[in-house]
């Protein structure tokens, strides 16, 4: 589990390659080098039209960064493959305070990465939210988001998304917007709701870590918690993924139904298939509530040929499954329809 102590050391000089566009980009893309010292979203600010790569160099970037929604087709790299060696990171909370004392930051404003863009690519990186409940008793809202991505074809491949409850909010850019993110190889950790939103969200062969939490009650949190638009025949889908936690057997749920008080409307969609599911998962009871008023057993929650310990059934009413039939008809093909992410 990843701490602040441990992402403030090892920080070495550099200088933001701003200027002519790197020669050895085989796609002839503009590139952009930014090493510590540099800021991220600097970078990002320099970015005139689309198809610009900005590649991290290892180290720690202690910042938030914006994307726009106007930086069409933009790839962040951690330059040497390994997502450990370059760090976005901050430690926002919904309940922080803005400095300008205009209010909180909000769920999403708290995030430490949000982006906008439609085509964006994430690659070989960390995206963290080192928030901590222990540093703040003050502050009842403790959702820090690590990223916060939006717009179409979003894809994220070897990245990790570390925080604490609501890590990675996987959103649309409009209520009536079907947008579409795609992780591929990428491991999320938290404890409250750590994958939440309203994108059709396929997660393909990534790892869901649940955390250890000093707290007397059950659940201590839950993985998914999904807020799919009615009219979407998608929501997050998770393919041959793995299920770990730090916490105790039965200590979590996989998932809950999240309809927000500003679209009352959705339908949450969740699809867990070919998974295995560790015994971090309350495997009896794997769905709760977040609110009576809108029940699990009344959402689109399914599971199809899942293995491991979190995954046994009990009672087919509580761990609904697909049929063949059904089951062909969430893929992540299906899901993603005319995009292949590459």
């Amino acid at each position: 589990m990843l701490r602040r102590r441990t992402l403030l050391g090892g920080l070495v000089g550099g200088a933001l390659a701003f200027g002519a566009p790197d020669a050895s980009a085989r796609d002839h893309r503009r590139v952009l080098h930014i090493r510590p010292g540099d800021s991220v979203q600097a970078a990002v600010d320099a970015v005139t039209g689309p198809g610009w790569t900005l590649l991290l160099h290892p180290g720690t970037y202690r910042e938030t960064v914006r994307v726009p929604a106007g930086a069409a087709d933009l790839t962040l790299r951690g330059i040497t493959g390994d997502p450990r060696d370059a760090t976005i990171v901050y430690d926002n909370a919904n309940g922080t305070r803005k400095p300008d004392g205009s209010g909180t930051y909000g769920t999403a404003g708290s995030a430490t990465f949000s982006s906008a863009a439609p085509g964006l690519t994430l690659l070989d990186l960390t995206l963290a939210n080192d928030w901590l409940r222990a540093d703040h008793p003050d502050i009842t809202g403790t959702q820090a988001v690590a990223a916060y991505l939006t717009g179409d074809r979003t894809r994220a491949e070897n990245v990790r998304f570390l925080a604490h409850q609501d890590t990675l909010f996987t959103d649309t850019s409009a209520l009536e917007s079907f947008d579409r993110q795609y992780f591929h190889h990428c491991y999320v950790e938290g404890d409250v709701d750590f994958v939440f939103g309203r994108a059709t969200a396929v997660f393909d062969h990534c790892r869901f870590h649940t955390l250890p939490r000093d707290v007397d009650f059950t659940p201590k949190g839950m993985v998914f918690a999904p807020s799919t638009a009615r009219a979407n025949p998608h929501g997050i889908l998770a393919v041959r993924c793995r299920f770990t936690s730090g916490a105790e057997d039965g200590a979590y749920k996989l998932a809950r139904p999240w309809v927000p008080s500003y679209e009352t409307t959705a339908w949450p969609a969740l699809v867990v298939r070919d998974s295995m599911i560790g015994p971090g998962i309350d495997a009896p009871a794997p769905y709760t509530n977040m609110r009576d008023a809108y029940p699990w057993q009344s959402m689109r929650f399914r599971e199809y040929h899942n293995t491991g310990p979190g995954a046994l059934i009990t009672d087919p009413a509580d761990r609904p499954q697909l049929t063949p039939a059904e089951a062909a008809l969430h893929t992540p093909a299906a899901y993603l329809g005319h995009w292949t992410p590459r």
